[in-house]
């Protein structure tokens, strides 16, 4: 009987330690979201996944492109007024990684009109959940996911993206 047990609890206590805590992902999502309006642009690239922001060419060199593209929307006249941050999707494993999906609606602003767009972002955490990068899934990124993820869970479907709406 106690061999019965020291197994179950090795099979069993791995499956709940999987079984994620969607708090810690939405909680660093929004401080992710709340950053990238402030214009806390560091903030935002340290939450960047690795791989992405070596392919950029560095976290300064992302951290200036993230200010970059602000500065553009800025230019153009285009204010976020705000990023609401949805409860986290169901967790999925990919290799060492633990992957799901967070959506997110961002309300942009005009001189004369407001853009609504739902979209999501992929949350990928390599140290068990503690700590969460993230991936907005627009055309480029989705596209990029092959490469950035060669262990990718098929399991886990990501909508294509879709354009902004008034």
């Amino acid at each position: 009987m106690k061999t019965f047990c020291k197994i179950f609890l090795l099979v069993v206590i791995p499956a709940f330690s999987y079984a994620q805590d969607t708090t810690a992902v939405k909680k660093q999502a929004e401080a992710v979201a709340i950053a990238e309006m402030k214009g806390h642009y560091e903030v935002v690239a340290s939450h960047t996944y690795p791989k992405l922001i070596q392919a950029v060419g560095g976290k300064d060199k992302m951290t200036a492109t993230i200010k970059q593209a602000s500065e553009m929307l800025k230019a153009q006249g285009l204010t976020i007024e705000s990023i609401t941050v949805g409860s986290p999707g169901k967790f999925y494993k990919a290799g060492t990684e633990i992957h799901c999906l967070v959506p997110e609606r961002t309300a942009i602003t005009t001189s004369n009109s407001r853009l609504v767009n739902s979209s999501y972002m992929l949350a990928i955490s390599k140290d068990g959940g503690k700590f969460w990068y993230f991936l907005d899934i627009n055309q480029a990124t989705y596209k990029l996911i092959p490469k950035l993820f060669p262990n990718f869970n098929k399991n886990l479907v990501i909508p294509e993206p879709t354009q902004p709406g008034m």
